[in-house]
C-alpha cells in the first residue's frame, strides 16, 4: 500500500460532461473490519480487491504493531498472518489517524484476553461513541477499565461467555467489535438491533470462510456459536457502495453519461431511488449501473437514515448535487450531529444553503462558480470535487488528504471520464 502525500491539492479548471466507463473499487467500510478480524486466524488469509488507500495504510501498521504479518501479493492482494502476539496496545498515534483501529479490540480480546486501545480519532464529522462496542464485551465477560485517554478489556474466564446482547442504535462498529469477539466464546451469542449494512454481511461471510459459525447478518439479529479456533481463507471484498454512489452523483450533477462497473445494484437502492427520483436516468445490470444526467435536475427531500435507509456518507455528495438542482430541497442529517462542514464551503462557490440543527435548506440555482475551498473530511471533500466539476470556472481543493481516505486515485478516475482536474503536490 503506498501512501499518496498530504500537502497536495486538486485544480478543477472547468466543468465538462463526464462520459465513459469507471470501475469501482473494494469497500473502505468493508476491507478496515476484515483487516482486524485476520488477527482471529491460526494461519495466513489473503484477502483480495484491497484498496489503495491511506486508511488501509493506517489499519495495516496498526495489526503490524501487533505482531501480524503484512504481506502485499501485488495490486490489490494482502495477505495477513498472526504468528505471536508481540504488543497487547493500539497506540494513540495510529489510533487518532483511524476510527476503525478500535476494531482490532474485539479480535484482539477474543485471541489473547487482553487488549488496550487508544480511544480513536478519524473525521471530526460528531460523536461516534464506542460504549456500545464496550457493553457488549462487558455482556460476553470482559473486565472494561478506562484512564489517560485508553480503555483496557480483559477476560475474567478462560473464555469468553456467549451472551444476548441488545444495542440501543444499530451501531456499525458495534456489530463489528462484538461479532469478532463472539466467534470465539463459549456458547452462543445474539446480538439484537444489530447493524444490517452490506459491510457487516461482507465481514460475518469472512468470519464464516474461516470456520466461524454466524447465522443472520444482514438482518436484526445475527447469532453467533462460538468455536475453538479460526483459520485463514482467501477472500474478495465487496464493492465500495459510497465510491459507486459519488460517481453515479458525478455523472448525474454534470449531466454526464457514465457506465460504473463492479457494483452491487442492490447494495445501491436509496442512492439510486434518490438520483430518479431528482431526474437522472439509470439503468441497472448484474454488476454494473449506468447513469445518466438530464439538464432539469429537480429538488427534493432527503434524511439519512442506517441501512437500507439513505447513507450518511452520501449526504455532503448530495447536497452538492441538490446546490444545481432547480427548486428548494430539504436535506435531514440523523446520523451524525455535525456533518454539514462541507456546507460553508460549498457557499464559497456560490451555494445558497441554510443551517438549522441537524436541517439544510438549500436554494437550487443553475450552476456554481469556481473558488478556493478546503476538504474538512472524507465525504465533504468528495461533495468539493463534484461541486468543482459542475462550477463555472476554476476550483481549488486543499486539505485533500481527507479524499485520499477513502478513494483511490480520484483524479486519475475523473480524467479517464474527461473531467479537467489535476492534483498538484505542495511540497
Amino acid at each position: 500500500m503506498k501512501g499518496r502525500a498530504h500537502l497536495a491539492k486538486y485544480i478543477i479548471s472547468e466543468g465538462v460532461p463526464l462520459k465513459g466507463r469507471i470501475k469501482v473499487d473494494g469497500a473502505k467500510n468493508s476491507v478496515l473490519p476484515i483487516i482486524a478480524a485476520s488477527l482471529l486466524g491460526e494461519t495466513k488469509s489473503i484477502i483480495e480487491e484491497v484498496p489503495d488507500l491511506n486508511d488501509v495504510k493506517i489499519m495495516c501498521d496498526l495489526i503490524k504493531s501487533l505482531g501480524a504479518e503484512v504481506e502485499p501479493l501485488g495490486k490489490k492482494s494482502i495477505a495477513f498472518h498472526l504468528r505471536d502476539i508481540t504488543n497487547s496496545t493500539a497506540p494513540y498515534e495510529l489510533v487518532n489517524k483511524l476510527r476503525a483501529s478500535f476494531l482490532v479490540m474485539g479480535p484482539m480480546l477474543a485471541k489473547t484476553g487482553f487488549v488496550r486501545v487508544a480511544l480513536p480519532g478519524g473525521c471530526a464529522i460528531g460523536s461516534r461513541p464506542v460504549d456500545l462496542h464496550l457493553k457488549g464485551f462487558t455482556a460476553l465477560g470482559a473486565e472494561i477499565t478506562q484512564g489517560h485517554g485508553y480503555v483496557e478489556a480483559r477476560k475474567t474466564t478462560k473464555k469468553l461467555i456467549g451472551n444476548k446482547i441488545y444495542l440501543d442504535f444499530p451501531s456499525v462498529g458495534a456489530t463489528e467489535n462484538i461479532m469478532m469477539a463472539a466467534v470465539l466464546a463459549e456458547g452462543q451469542t445474539s446480538i439484537e438491533n444489530a447493524a444490517i449494512e452490506p459491510e457487516i454481511v461482507d465481514l460475518a461471510s469472512y468470519l464464516n470462510e474461516m470456520g466461524a459459525c454466524i447465522r443472520g447478518a444482514g438482518t436484526d439479529t445475527i447469532r453467533i456459536e462460538g468455536v475453538e479456533k479460526l483459520y485463514g481463507c482467501t477472500h474478495t471484498v465487496i464493492p465500495d457502495r459510497i465510491e459507486a454512489g459519488t460517481y453515479m452523483a458525478a455523472a448525474t450533477i454534470t449531466h454526464g453519461e457514465v457506465i460504473i462497473d463492479n457494483v452491487v445494484p442492490d447494495h445501491l437502492k436509496p442512492i439510486i431511488a434518490k438520483l430518479k427520483e431528482i431526474g437522472a436516468e439509470i439503468e441497472e445490470d448484474t454488476s454494473s449501473v449506468s447513469v445518466k444526467g438530464n439538464c432539469d435536475l429537480k429538488a427534493i427531500d432527503l434524511k439519512t437514515l442506517p441501512y437500507p435507509g439513505f447513507p450518511t456518507d452520501m449526504q455532503a455528495q448530495m447536497t452538492a448535487l441538490l446546490s444545481c438542482t432547480s427548486g428548494t430541497s430539504i436535506v435531514t442529517e440523523t446520523i451524525f450531529e455535525n456533518r454539514f462542514m462541507h456546507v460553508s464551503e460549498l457557499k464559497r462557490m456560490g451555494a445558497n444553503i441554510k443551517i438549522d440543527g441537524r436541517t439544510a435548506v438549500i436554494e437550487g440555482k443553475k450552476y456554481l462558480t469556481g473558488a478556493s475551498v478546503k476538504a474538512t473530511d472524507l465525504r465533504a471533500g468528495a461533495a468539493l470535487v463534484l461541486a468543482g466539476l459542475a462550477a463555472e470556472g476554476a476550483t481549488e481543493i486543499s486539505e485533500i488528504q481527507h479524499i485520499d481516505r477513502g478513494y483511490c486515485a480520484l483524479d486519475v478516475k475523473l480524467r479517464s471520464l474527461g473531467a479537467k482536474i489535476e492534483r498538484v503536490e505542495d511540497n
